[in-house]
């Protein structure tokens, strides 16, 4: 099976045309604080997966393709990586950067995980922060592992529990303390970014997408979320669960509560730790591992 590339196919989820007409010119706006937020957890754990010399790895939701790129060294010329994501302006930059890298060996395609990947025909598997965001995710998950050869391994790195994550959450907490909570009909990024945060929950997904070996590795970071206070409130009201609270609120409303909001919000940045490059706020994720029995 071929990746579809929704935009040609005009399939297009709901979903998939919300992150390109909403979400990616606020993500790409802030990319210099969320790729390298996500990137520390990454690091954390790349280095030491098993991915060697001449393997062909899938990297799903790559965003701007750091990531495979990451990756694309690893494997080296012999190797090949693949990055997918539905967002038609991530994969652009990711192959001016590939290009500027002189990488050859990855290539970056739109496609949507949940609708199809291909079969039986990669070593590993990686995703960061992305499958929380599936909307139905045994399914998708069971396609990221059918993408695996037999004993092919996948690892994907997900957000632990809301409370783990102040930098996310907190601004969510404040935001609410003005605004009503976004309703069930709510524009929104998918599940959100704590679906998979509860561990035994996970596990079960897992198992009932097919893997075995399942292993959990918990990451703590601390990430910078602003380099002054007002670009941490900034980034906090275009992005994330206090980004979509302010947005479904609307326009008049949101507008009419802002100041409170963004000097309550102000405080609390102004809480943590600050050095020259800015604010850095604690967030935990799961390092997910687990193999393809075949």
């Amino acid at each position: 099976m071929a990746l579809v590339d929704t935009k040609e196919a005009d399939a297009d989820t709901e979903f998939v045309r919300f992150w390109n007409e909403v979400l990616a010119p606020k993500f790409t706006k802030y990319r210099h604080i969320l790729q390298g937020g996500l990137s520390r957890h990454s690091a954390a754990i790349i280095p030491d997966l098993p991915i060697t010399k001449g393997m062909s790895v899938l990297d799903i939701g790559c965003g701007w393709g750091d990531m495979s790129l990451q990756v694309a060294e690893m494997v080296g010329p012999e190797g090949r990586v693949v990055g997918i994501d539905c967002v038609d302006a991530f994969l652009e930059e990711a192959r001016k950067d590939a290009a500027a890298q002189g990488l050859d060996n990855v290539e970056f395609r739109r496609g949507d995980a949940e609708i199809a990947l291909p079969e039986n025909e990669f070593d590993y598997v990686v995703a960061r922060f992305g499958t929380m965001f599936f909307t139905n995710p045994v399914p998708a998950l069971r396609r990221m592992r059918l993408a695996l050869k037999p004993g092919g391994r996948m690892t994907h790195i997900v957000w632990r529990r809301r409370e783990d994550n102040p930098a996310w959450q907190a601004a969510k907490d404040i935001a609410l303390e003005h605004l009503p909570a976004p309703g069930a009909d709510a524009d929104t990024c998918g599940p959100g970014p704590f679906s998979m945060g509860d561990r035994d929950m996970v596990e079960v997904m897992m198992r009932s997408a097919g893997y075995e070996d399942v292993t959990f590795t918990r990451i703590d970071e601390k990430i910078m979320v602003g380099s002054t206070p007002e670009e941490c409130v900034a980034f906090a009201l275009a992005i994330g669960p206090a980004g979509e609270v302010f947005r479904e609120a609307g326009e008049e409303l949101a507008e009419a509560k802002r100041p409170q909001i963004e000097a309550d919000m102000r405080a609390f940045f102004e809480q943590h730790e600050q050095d020259e490059q800015g604010i850095w706020v604690p967030t935990s994720s799961w390092v997910i591992s687990a193999r393809n029995p075949g």
